[in-house]
């Protein structure tokens, strides 16, 4: 049977790195989700965070996002 596992890509690395500080950033306001944080319409790490999933998603290629 042959091994699924796969080396993370960049946008992955990149998606992994940004969720780090998300959760650092959480724990330090001591709150467990962005939604509990007064400063969640216009953080920033929220918002580089979202943007880092999509790239994630999309690998870099860009196009229309719709939720």
């Amino acid at each position: 049977m042959a091994s699924t596992n796969k080396s993370p890509d960049r946008w992955e690395l990149e998606r992994d790195e940004m969720l780090a500080r998300l959760q650092n950033c959480q724990k330090e306001r001591k709150v467990h989700s962005c939604t509990a944080c007064e400063k969640v319409l216009g953080c920033e790490i929220r918002m580089e965070y979202v943007k880092k999933v999509y790239e994630s998603m999309s690998k870099g290629q860009g196009g229309g996002f719709e939720f």
